[in-house]
């Protein structure tokens, strides 16, 4: 993110030459254990980053899992693949499927205006301008936003961290900032009409908020009934209980100086709604059983929780000929610019970005991922039925040592499957 392509090679090679990885001859199995384990363990030798997890999984089975480092910074506790974190943006593909499960039972419409769910959506507007006096001038948008927009980020709405506007906005009116978990929070405007493009933002929280009034369920709950409980995502949830908070990591802030420091940086525990966009906190294991589902067409253990045409679809290009752009930082502290596989075209399907295009780590073109604000990152390949996560808790998002080690520990992967 922020770099050419071949810096990204550049850096995702550094860290495999770190790990004294080579390129694997025999035994696949055992060269993706130990070349993974030994690329995991150094980076958190070296401090570039204080614990991490990594899984991956095929249809059918864990190919691998590792934990290195620790929990928190100066603590004993170490990292393990049952270790909770703050899932963050990851959240929004298992809101994504709740939506998705209740359009494929005709409860939910993907191109209907989306304030017959929501009325509050009736309402938005689209900031023209401003004012010389500072305040926004706004108007009515030319069309209505859909379930559909909402879920490709092409409703017109925007994060205050990728937007000096929705900041400028937010000081005018007093509107609180997203992870406050008010409901005034939601109160923004959209930046242009809605379809016009991609601008990553808000929309899967308003999802979140219409699975609740289509299901007459708290979000939370009615993830827990549908999706986490079905698929066995026992350590999944908005709210942290005791034994989750026992295996709680940390959130950790990277300093000018490349040192990192715990914060305690925490969603709120009793918000007035629960952020579909970005409020989970989960584990590496959890979060692979729904990858695995995906993989295999919406199967899990506790049988069919989306239908194989509805993964389908929630899977293919749902934005027509708009493409995912950068995301450019407007708080240097929590992100910096960050775009995956800079020159791989990439568009959105129904709560997933699309690499339209094979990626430099060996992922397939068509493949879905995205990732959380602390460096969280998930991918699903359905081409080569083989998928993904990769758990640290870092900020500035697209870490300038984390994010590498993403792609190196994806690329390592598939070296060594061949």
């Amino acid at each position: 993110m922020g770099t050419d392509r071949r810096t990204f090679l550049r850096s995702a090679g550094a860290l495999i030459a770190a790990g004294g990885i080579a390129p694997p001859a025999h035994a696949w199995r055992n060269a993706l254990q130990s070349h993974t384990d030994a690329l995991l363990r150094t980076a958190t030798e070296t401090g570039d980053v204080p614990g991490v997890v990594g899984m991956v999984t095929s249809r059918t089975e864990t190919l691998y899992e590792g934990a290195f480092g620790t929990r928190v910074l100066g603590q004993a506790a170490p990292m393990a693949v049952d270790t909770v974190a703050w899932i963050a943006s990851m959240t929004k593909s298992l809101t994504g499927a709740a939506a998705m499960q209740l359009v494929e039972q005709g409860r939910l419409d993907l191109d209907v205006p989306a304030s017959r769910y929501v009325p509050e959506l009736g309402r938005v507007q689209v900031l023209a301008g401003w004012t010389e006096y500072g305040q926004p001038w706004l108007r009515a948008p030319k069309r209505p936003v859909t379930l559909r927009h909402l879920l490709t980020h092409t409703a017109g709405f925007s994060y205050e961290l990728w937007s000096t506007e929705i900041q400028r906005f937010q000081k005018a009116r007093d509107v609180p900032g997203i992870v406050t978990c008010r409901n005034a929070a939601l109160t923004t405007p959209l930046l242009f009409d809605p379809g016009e493009r991609w601008e990553y933002g808000i929309g899967i929280d308003f999802v979140g908020k219409v699975v609740e009034q289509v299901s007459g369920q708290p979000l939370g709950d009615y993830l827990r009934d549908n999706l986490l409980d079905p698929l066995g995502m026992r350590d999944t949830a908005f709210r942290i209980r005791p034994d989750m908070r026992a295996r709680l990591a940390k959130v950790h802030q990277r300093n000018p100086d490349g040192t990192l420091a715990p914060t305690d940086l925490e969603i709120p525990q009793d918000p007035e709604f629960q952020m579909g966009g970005g409020g989970l906190y989960g584990t590496a294991r959890d979060y692979l059983t729904f990858v695995r589902m995906m993989l295999n067409d919406g199967h899990g253990p506790g049988g069919q929780v989306l239908r194989p045409e509805t993964v389908q679809r929630m899977s293919r290009n749902a934005m027509g000929r708009k493409h995912v752009t950068p995301m450019r930082t407007a708080i240097a502290s929590l992100s910096n610019d960050a775009e995956f596989f800079p020159g791989v075209a990439k568009s959105w399907g129904l709560s997933f970005m699309i690499n339209d295009e094979r990626a430099p780590t060996g992922r397939s073109a068509g493949s879905l991922s995205w990732a959380g604000l602390a460096n969280t990152y998930f991918w699903i390949d359905r081409r080569k039925r083989i998928g993904g996560v990769f758990i640290t808790q870092v900020l500035p998002f697209a870490d300038a040592r984390a994010l590498p080690l993403y792609y190196a520990f994806e690329k390592t992967v598939y070296d060594a499957l061949g």
